[in-house]
């Protein structure tokens, strides 16, 4: 399951995917026909705040800025850091999906529980796949600059993501700029007091709970279209800019629609498990963290766009609290 969408679980997780200096994919939605197109705007526009990317939440004097972020490296983000300079100045608290506290946390278990990464017990991907299969795999991960061996003895989930960066991005995946670490390392700078809407092991949580035959079906729905990870990168890059980041997912469930094998009904139930496990879940549990700090004054958050829009949305989350939101200018 999970098909096209490994891309948006780094995005969603603060991971990171940089665009790549080297990487020059086309947009997809661009490459479209104008039905198809229009069908997928279609589709994103129909949830509730599918477009704007930064948005203010007021209700009895308490005040939360909201701003969806992009966690890739793009130039165009001191556009927006300049544009949140009075949110940043007038903020008693940044609330992010992993402060400096939670990052941390996260890297000194890894490092304690390998087993969280790579598979230490039982069956490698190697002896789980068919010879057909692990050996486009291996072509695949190969040109991500990951020898089979390795590759064999990674967490299904976390192998499936790499197979969503473009190989030309991957000399740049040690380098944090995307929109969220730029933003706390300004709130740093300024002492700005830093919290986590969620726990550091959320990202585990997320996928413990996955059966393992979800896990091996994310690496082959990721493989099937490995050689367009350059491309999603570009276009999401360019639907998040032009303040569309709805259309990133409705965009991958057409995708998903022409695998072999993937029906309607499948795509549909595989989307409705990954937005309530990835999203709708998270987004719930933000909710009280979120006004719990407005009640002690102005607050600036910052996470991935995705979470903005939707029923379960944090804006549409927020309405039902009765917060007042309002779209601000973004650029």
């Amino acid at each position: 399951m999970f098909l096209r969408i490994a891309p948006i679980v780094l995005c969603l997780l603060g991971l990171g995917l940089p665009a790549g200096a080297d990487c020059a994919g086309k947009n997809l939605l661009d490459a479209m026909d104008a039905g198809e197109r229009a069908a997928v705007l279609q589709n994103a526009h129909a949830v509730p705040f599918a477009q704007g990317n930064f948005w203010r939440a007021t209700r009895n004097g308490q005040d939360i800025t909201l701003i969806g972020t992009y966690h890739m490296d793009d130039p165009r983000h001191d556009e927006t850091l300049a544009r949140l300079g009075p949110d940043l100045d007038r903020a008693t608290t940044l609330l992010v999906e992993a402060g400096p506290d939670e990052m941390a946390a996260l890297k000194d278990r890894i490092g304690r529980e390998p087993d969280l990464m790579v598979i230490t017990n039982g069956p490698t991907l190697a002896e789980q796949f068919p010879a057909e299969v692990w050996e486009k795999l291996s072509d695949a991960m190969r040109l991500r600059g990951v020898p089979p061996f390795m590759a064999a003895k990674m967490q299904p989930w976390y192998l499936s993501m790499i197979l969503s960066i473009p190989p030309c991005a991957l000399q740049e995946m040690g380098e944090d700029r995307g929109l969220d670490a730029l933003i706390v390392a300004v709130a740093t700078a300024r002492g700005l007091p830093i919290a986590a809407l969620e726990p550091y092991d959320t990202i585990f949580d997320i996928f413990d709970a996955m059966p393992d035959e979800d896990q091996l079906s994310m690496i082959t729905a990721a493989l099937a279209l490995a050689d367009q990870s350059e491309d999603m990168s570009v276009t999401m890059a360019d639907s998040y800019f032009a303040e569309e980041p709805r259309l990133i997912w409705e965009l991958s469930r057409a995708q998903a629609l022409k695998l072999e094998g993937y029906s309607p009904e499948r795509v549909a139930h595989e989307f409705d498990i990954m937005e309530d496990a990835m999203m709708t879940r998270r987004n719930r549990a933000w909710i009280p963290v979120l006004t719990e700090a407005a009640a002690k004054g102005p607050v600036l958050a910052a996470f991935g766009a995705l979470h903005l829009s939707g029923p379960d949305g944090v804006l549409a989350l927020l309405a039902a609290e009765g917060f007042t939101l309002e779209r601000q200018d973004f650029r």
